[in-house]
């Protein structure tokens, strides 16, 4: 259980020290505390909100959205729901977190055509109290948005006491109040704020206020001003032989400073508060720290939170100290050679997924780190072949959710997302881009709609997308096939009678689980940039509806369809053509060959992403205007391309192309460049581009698949400048010489394949975290190994046991030997690392300012 406590122990650490990117400085005669990256991430759904509070007049339907914001950041916004008090949202999100913050929040939204969108309530939940919600859903009361309360950012404060004597003699007590600076101030509509402070010294009789000049458009002012307030009342410099500070006036007083955004013609923005008594400087005559911002005293109290309605989410953050690859070493040799086990169910791999609790948890990593060693294909044949056996009717062949299943699930993910950008894409966007109605069902239709010209609608879409989905076995990707190839060998030996399961259990998969969710989720797997409207969800459900019924081969074959509704059997009718039964019969033998296909990945260039940016136009004429301007960005395994909005387009010379060849390097810009948050610089060949990107989590995501894809490139630069060149000169360095060398080092990328963006330690990081919070359950199995091996079954406590899969008790109790020995190993290193994290991070210091909950 020593393992267990180490890993008590480093999660109650994780709430104490700070969560952005970090390293470890090595200690001196201390080899083994090298480089650890500290990497969180966040994975969830916005599920539902009900009983949103209805408008007071006639209409009291609400068009409603929600956003996930990282303190006052938004990061994730969903899909508008129309007309509803009640919203259903389901949309899942995912992302690295690359920065420190307090609170996670998520705020529903009333959209709002004409003036800002108005703010329902909100669910804030700080980072401390994340774990408790992890992978549960949970119901969230809706809390009022109270201005007074949104607040982030920490302040810089150093407090003086000194003694004057005056003329006559006297001494007067006088406090010096240096505020040097604030950090991570939040963004007001979009930009950095124009921030000031107020400094009041307070008391029960008093309230002496002085404030500090305006800093403009900065979210990390550097104020360094120094106010003096009088303390105590003056006393003769005789009667004191040093100087002390009355208990009486120490006890009542405190500094109060306030935080605003000058709002100009327009009332300021309170941007949070911080109180100091002045009895800390009763031990020591100066003192010096950070501190949190915080809400105004009465910024959460209200009497009607019950009234906003709720909100049902379902949040997982994990936050994972990664340490250098040859820790991870005896952990990755004994996962790897799971698919050479026998019985697969006594492999590490297969172990690791049967006492995760939550299995979508367990399957990422592991499929990852199999995929990246070309592991997969074998494991996944493996433990298919093991829910075979299990299997007694055809016709349900891999609909369960099972290890198996969720393997191939998260690898079609993974290295399916440019087969289906090529496959599906341009339709998506024809969809996505036309106003065609294609309702059907007769109790949704609209006044004035046409119900035949509507099923027109949806067959041409249904026959345009399964005529390029049957034509694309040359772009599905040779993994897939593999696999794709194996389960059909074994489900026709399985059911050797039945002729159609060989294509049945191909097409379970890659229609069932690939394409049909695809279509009806384009956000999801990066098909479209932003979230479809209602009418364009509706019909992109029809279409997929139809598609997964086309694409099962029982459907076809047996002439019937899985439709409920009257309407979608009606129409499905256009379809049991033999035709349809033949295309896709050729299609899945086209994907499950061994046959090799000629490679369409060195013609074609793999589509990595897009997006929506801000760059600072370069200037190109003598009178050019270099500000910033909205465009849209795309790169691909070639090119880094921007332009304006493809409406807008009317020549080939408006897009911007720069060769993923002559990038030289990709790095973070300093605020104070420009004076905007969350920019980076593409260093080429020419001038280098600087791009603005709406949130750190995005600008982190070009960062990094910028840096991915350019990082085996020649001439790539060792150094870099981290401010702009404007008005001569390098703001960083103050260089004159546009060419002059960089003076700061460049960022060393972590090497991972581009196409299956993978980095192996981090997989196996997260497989240690897992297998440290499961290690209860990995006991309880090895319990079982050792009743099954004496008693020849479980002769008691058979619930406990009967939920594991031991085919070889024997085996199975050798790797589970293997698996707590090694995460015993790997407990050393993380508590050595926790302790030195937390003890170097002083309270009050930047990295732990005081206010922080522990």
């Amino acid at each position: 259980m020593a393992a267990a406590a180490a890993a008590a122990a480093a999660a109650a650490a994780s709430s104490e020290a700070p969560a952005a990117t970090a390293t470890a400085e090595p200690e001196a005669g201390d080899e083994d505390n090298r480089e650890v990256r500290v990497l969180q991430s966040l994975r969830g759904k916005i599920c539902e909100a009900k009983n949103l509070l209805p408008y007071l007049g006639p209409n009291k339907m609400r068009d409603c959205f929600c956003t996930i914001n990282l303190d006052q950041e938004e990061v994730y916004r969903t899909q508008v729901v129309e007309k509803s008090l009640s919203p259903f949202f389901s949309e899942e999100f995912y992302f690295e977190i690359p920065r420190a913050f307090q609170y996670l929040s998520f705020y529903v939204y009333d959209k709002n055509v004409l003036q800002r969108d108005l703010r329902i309530g909100k669910v804030a939940i700080k980072k401390e109290d994340l774990c408790n919600h992890s992978g549960i859903e949970t119901w969230f009361s809706l809390q009022p948005v109270d201005c007074n309360s949104e607040v982030q950012g920490k302040v810089h404060l150093e407090l003086k006491l000194n003694e004057l004597i005056t003329e006559n003699g006297t001494v007067c007590q006088q406090l010096v109040v240096h505020i040097k600076a604030c950090h991570g101030l939040p963004l007001i509509n979009g930009q950095s704020c124009d921030p000031y402070a107020t400094v009041s010294l307070v008391g029960p009789s008093r309230n002496d206020q002085k404030k500090t000049k305006v800093k403009k458009k900065t979210s990390n002012p550097q104020f360094n001003e120094i106010f003096y307030f009088e303390v105590t009342r003056s006393s003769s410099y005789t009667r004191k032989s040093q100087f002390q500070v009355e208990e009486e006036d120490i006890e009542k007083l405190e500094i109060r400073i306030d935080l605003w955004n000058n709002g100009n013609l327009v009332q300021d923005i309170f941007l949070g508060e911080i109180k100091v008594p002045v009895n800390v400087l009763r031990s020591d005559s100066s003192h010096q720290a950070w501190y949190l911002l915080q809400p105004r005293d009465n910024g959460n109290k209200s009497s009607k939170t019950d009234d906003l309605g709720s909100l049902r989410l379902n949040v997982c953050y994990t936050e994972d100290y990664v340490l250098p690859s040859e820790y991870y070493g005896p952990l990755k040799a004994l996962l790897l050679k799971s698919p050479d086990v026998q019985p697969i169910s006594a492999s590490a791999a297969y172990i690791f997924g049967e006492i995760c609790r939550d299995k979508n948890d367990a399957v990422l990593p592991l499929v990852r780190l199999l995929l990246h060693h070309d592991k997969l294909v074998p494991f996944a044949t493996a433990v298919a072949e093991l829910d075979l056996k299990d299997t007694q009717d055809a016709n349900t062949i891999f609909r369960g959710n099972s290890l198996a299943t969720r393997c191939l699930d998260e690898m079609m993910k993974i290295v399916g997302g440019h087969y289906l950008k090529v496959t599906l894409k341009p339709i998506i966007d024809e969809i996505c881009e036309s106003s065609k109605s294609c309702e059907i069902d007769p109790i949704k239709l609209k006044e004035g709609d046409n119900v035949e010209n509507n099923k027109e609608n949806l067959r041409y879409y249904v026959d345009k997308l399964f005529s390029t989905i049957i034509k694309s076995s040359m772009s599905c990707p040779t993994v897939m096939c593999d696999i794709f190839y194996s389960l059909r060998q074994m489900a026709t030996q399985r059911f050797p009678n039945d002729p159609h399961v060989q294509y049945s259990a191909v097409s379970s998969f890659v229609f069932l689980r690939f394409f049909a969710v695809a279509v009806v989720s384009p956000h999801t797997f990066h098909l479209r940039p932003h979230h479809p409207d209602a009418q364009t969800i509706r019909t992109l459900t029809l279409i997929s509806k139809t598609i997964q019924t086309l694409g099962s081969w029982g459907s076809l074959s047996k002439s019937k369809s899985s439709f409920k509704e009257t309407f979608m059997c009606e129409f499905f009718k256009m379809f049991q053509e033999e035709a349809y039964i033949i295309a896709v019969k050729k299609f899945l033998d086209e994907i499950s060959s061994t046959e090799t296909k000629e490679s369409s990945g060195t013609s074609e260039p793999v589509h990595l992403k897009e997006g929506e940016m801000y760059k600072r136009a370069q200037g190109r004429t003598r009178i050019g205007k270099k500000n910033f301007k909205k465009r849209w960005f795309c790169l691909t395994s070639r090119e880094l391309t921007y332009h304006k909005q493809p409406e807008f387009i009317e020549r080939k010379d408006a897009i911007y192309t720069i060769p993923v060849k002559n990038i030289l390097a990709v790095e973070k810009l300093e605020e104070s460049s420009f004076n905007k948050k969350n920019m980076f610089q593409v260093i080429h060949m020419e001038k280098p581009l600087y791009v603005q990107a709406n949130n750190c989590v995005e600008a982190n995501e070009w960062i990094d698949v910028l840096c991915r894809v350019s990082r085996c490139n020649q001439n790539r630069l060792s150094s870099y400048h981290p401010s702009a060149y404007l008005n001569g000169s390098w703001l960083c360095c103050q260089e004159t010489s546009e060419n002059a060398h960089g003076c700061k080092p460049c960022t060393a990328g972590v090497p991972a394949d581009i196409q299956i963006d993978i980095d192996e330690d981090r997989e196996t990081e997260r497989i240690y975290s897992l297998f440290t919070l499961s290690l209860l359950k990995l006991q309880k199995m090895e319990e079982a190994c050792g009743t099954i091996a004496v008693y020849q079954g479980p002769q008691k406590e058979l619930d406990d046991y009967s939920n594991f899969v031991i085919e070889d008790s024997v085996t199975t109790f050798k790797t589970i030997q293997q698996i707590k020995s090694i995460i015993e190993k790997l407990d050393e290193p993380h508590e050595k690392y926790r302790k030195k994290r937390s003890s170097s991070a002083k309270y009050g210091s930047k990295e732990n300012p005081i206010g922080k909950t522990s």
